[in-house]
């Protein structure tokens, strides 16, 4: 029944675990469930367990009685079925290692029949009567404590205590000559509050094994495309606060085609209030290393490189354009069209900064000419671009854009002449914000998952950055009847 609490926001994704990811270095990505969160997932939790344990059907109850002059006496009660249950009080509490869900004043409405027979020496025929019976039982208390731990980067659960207690109990006879045997109906209340009150503790039990399960088969990463992978392998234990929980997941990308885990400095990691003082269901931290990490996994796998033959002004793409500012390059190839080549030289950098994100791009644009159809290379320019970018919700995705803030070239070699990168300049603005801008943008819009469970969407998030990192704080809505798993 607790299991959903610590992976509440740590995802139930799509792709088979791998045993690759057993790490017990300090997590890049935090998620802290507030007491606004505890709530929220409280009322799933609660909602849940109404919805399983309605309609619920106890064991068959069965008594019988030798009664002197009046002989064997049995009595049953059959079908006994939950048809109605009401919590007004709930509370979900962080403890030193787990947590503790508990509901109090609790009514359940069951229905059941009731059959009655007897047989005596006075008479040679065995007489009988059978209805229906209304149960309502009244105070009812439920508690459940579970302790969670870090296994091998996914999350166990462990039933520390659970139980189920009846306070009152009031069974109503309909049918055949009820009013005659309410006394001997009366006599089952003990039995009939035994029956509850085992039934139900053991139907949460099954649930919470079966909860531990799930997150034993739950994969520790999510694949972003068929390049990168984000390891959401569970790191060190939960962190209980009083009124919140913390989970740390590594949090760096990693080539989808294998399990390396890229390296980096370790950050301390406890529980915080990086939101301030707004109140909102869910917190998320994200070190710079995550992003710095997709960066290098993307280079490392040979994708950042672009091939540029088509612009907004495509006279940019032929040499004559060019000619006044590199005669050499128009004398030696007059109106032929060109391509760039531009390759990243090494990984972007990235920096979050307090109100912003600074990137960082080392490239380099090889020029070539189309001479009758074949690419020829006429020169090499080192571009260093400066950016400035801002973190942007899209869904449950963190997105962004950026604009250029400023940009340095130099001439790494030439065929066409030795020519000045200030002859340039203008035209490479022009180029850096119409096309390659654009260009970024485009993929930084599409963003990549955070690891919320499937079912869940985050509401009314807003961003946060400051030095190294950055912070999403949001409310949490459910939009699917299947966030929560029917295992009681």
């Amino acid at each position: 029944m607790g299991a959903i609490l610590v992976f509440l926001i740590l995802s139930i994704f799509a792709s088979p675990a791998t045993s690759q990811f057993q790490s017990s270095e300090t997590g890049f990505i935090s998620a802290v469930i507030s007491e606004k969160g505890l709530v929220f997932v409280k009322d799933l939790l609660i909602e849940n367990a109404i919805q399983t344990l309605t309609s619920l059907t106890l064991p068959d109850i069965h008594q019988s009685k030798k009664i002197p002059l009046i002989g064997g006496v049995s009595a049953s009660l059959t079908n006994i079925t939950v048809y109605h249950i009401d919590v007004p009080c709930s509370t979900l509490q962080p403890g030193e290692s787990g947590v503790v869900v508990a509901a109090s004043g609790v009514t359940v409405e069951l229905s059941m029949n009731w059959k009655y027979s007897y047989s005596t020496w006075l008479l040679p025929i065995e007489i009988s009567d059978e209805g229906t019976a209304s149960v309502k039982v009244e105070g009812m208390e439920v508690g459940l404590t579970i302790n969670v731990e870090n296994q091998n980067g996914t999350l166990k659960l462990n039933i520390a205590q659970c139980g189920c207690y009846l306070e009152d109990i009031n069974i109503t006879l309909d049918g055949g000559a009820s009013w005659f045997y309410q006394g001997f109906i009366d006599a089952f209340k003990d039995k009939i509050r035994s029956t509850i009150e085992t039934t139900i503790t053991k139907k949460i039990v099954e649930g919470a094994l079966k909860l531990d399960s799930l997150l034993q088969t739950l994969p520790k990463k999510i694949d972003v495309d068929k390049v990168v992978s984000l390891n959401v392998t569970v790191v060190n234990g939960p962190l209980f606060g009083n009124s919140s929980v913390e989970v740390d997941i590594n949090g760096l990308f990693i080539p989808s085609y294998d399990g390396t885990v890229l390296r980096y400095l370790n950050k301390n990691s406890q529980l915080s209030d990086f939101c301030g003082g707004e109140v909102k269901m869910l917190e998320i931290s994200l070190d710079e290393a995550v992003f710095n990490s997709g960066s290098v996994v993307y280079f490392q796998a040979g994708l950042m490189n672009w091939l540029v033959d088509k612009v907004p002004d495509q006279s940019l793409l032929n040499t004559a354009s060019w000619r006044y500012l590199i005669p050499k390059l128009y004398k030696k190839y007059p109106n032929d069209d060109m391509v760039l080549n531009i390759t990243l030289s090494s990984p972007p950098i990235i920096k979050v900064r307090t109100k912003n994100i600074r990137v960082t791009i080392f490239s380099d644009m090889i020029v070539n000419v189309l001479d009758f159809g074949v690419a020829v290379p006429v020169a090499c320019i080192s571009v260093e671009v400066l950016a400035t970018g801002v973190p942007e919700i899209s869904g449950n995705n963190l997105a962004g854009s950026a604009q250029l803030d400023d940009f340095t070239l130099k001439l790494k070699w030439s065929k066409v002449g030795n020519f000045h990168m200030s002859l340039i300049q203008g035209v490479m603005r022009i180029f850096l914000n119409t096309v390659f801008m654009p260009y970024v943008n485009l993929h930084l819009r599409k963003g990549f998952p955070l690891p919320i469970i499937h079912g869940l969407t985050l509401q009314n998030a807003h961003i946060l950055t400051s030095t190294s990192k950055i912070f999403v704080c949001s409310d949490v809505a459910s939009n699917s009847s299947s966030i929560m798993l029917r295992s009681f």
